[in-house]
């Protein structure tokens, strides 16, 4: 699943080819939204939020006698979940992705904005767009960011695994499953340890919001830090590869939420990060 540096990458190309420009034609491929057109709309501008996706537009003003005129404004909200994917063609380009994954196609006069595979796609009133990001924590790619805030979540449930509060995204938004691996190794904490017992909890959630903000340029992802020669992860992905600090294997396994449920892959060095 993408992970916020890539949504927020994602955003930034839409929104610089998008921005101020009028739909000419919408084709939402999804029941609910099939008959929608959004032609004679303009977008406004393409935000991340966490892992999701907002596209605000806003259409042509109420022509209806005695009306307001003011401006209406809609929200495309999209979620890439595991296989999702937004492209942009030139004006009636080959697209290189099956057609048959095609979810939401936006067309403007200079070019065609195409979602493959999205995980979720709805369209809202922007006004409404609380209803379905509004449960999400401090985004730690946001404007508004606030640490204060996301650790008092986090320490709200002290029992729980700092590997799995840190993917809740209730609790701070952005985080997937890499970074939470890199960011409990550079604190040298297993993921399996309880949210109470880790030592320094504002490090660890600083170090995911430094990987996250390292990687917003163009290039592969790396968390061995800006100078670094190569991409490259500390230990996700590495199994049986040696730790980069002390040789030791890196190992792999899964850890589950506080129901049992919900497992994902981890990995760690046992010597670096021992097991609580």
């Amino acid at each position: 699943m993408p992970e916020g540096d890539s949504i927020w990458r994602a955003a930034s190309r839409l929104h610089e080819a998008l921005a101020g420009k009028t739909i000419q034609a919408s084709d939402f491929r999804v029941p609910r939204f099939a008959t929608l057109n959004l032609a004679g709309w303009t977008m406004a501008e393409v935000v991340p939020r966490g892992k999701h996706l907002l596209m605000r537009l806003t259409g042509p003003a109420d022509e209806e006698p005695g009306a307001s005129r003011k401006p209406r404004a809609l929200t495309i909200h999209s979620h890439l979940k595991m296989e999702g994917n937004w492209m942009t063609y030139p004006p009636g380009g080959r697209w290189t992705k099956p057609g048959h994954t095609a979810r939401c196609v936006l067309r403007t006069d200079s070019v065609d904005a195409v979602g493959f595979s999205l995980g979720i796609l709805e369209v809202v009133p922007t006004a409404e767009e609380d209803k379905i990001v509004g449960h999400l924590g401090p985004d730690l790619l946001g404007p508004d960011w606030d640490e204060e805030e996301a650790l008092r979540r986090l320490r709200a449930e002290p029992d729980v695994t700092v590997g799995f509060a840190l993917l809740d995204q209730r609790k701070l938004a952005g985080i997937g499953n890499i970074y939470r691996c890199e960011a409990c190794f550079l604190s040298g904490i297993h993921p399996a340890l309880p949210i109470g017992d880790v030592p320094d909890l504002a490090k660890t959630v600083n170090d995911a919001k430094r990987l996250l903000g390292e990687n917003l340029g163009p290039g592969r992802r790396t968390t061995l830090g800006p100078r670094a020669m190569r991409p490259g992860y500390w230990v996700y992905g590495r199994e049986r590869q040696p730790c980069r600090r002390c040789g030791t294997a890196v190992r792999r396994g899964l850890l589950a939420g506080p129901d049992g449920t919900e497992e994902r892959d981890i990995y760690f060095c046992p010597r670096c990060q021992p097991a609580p």
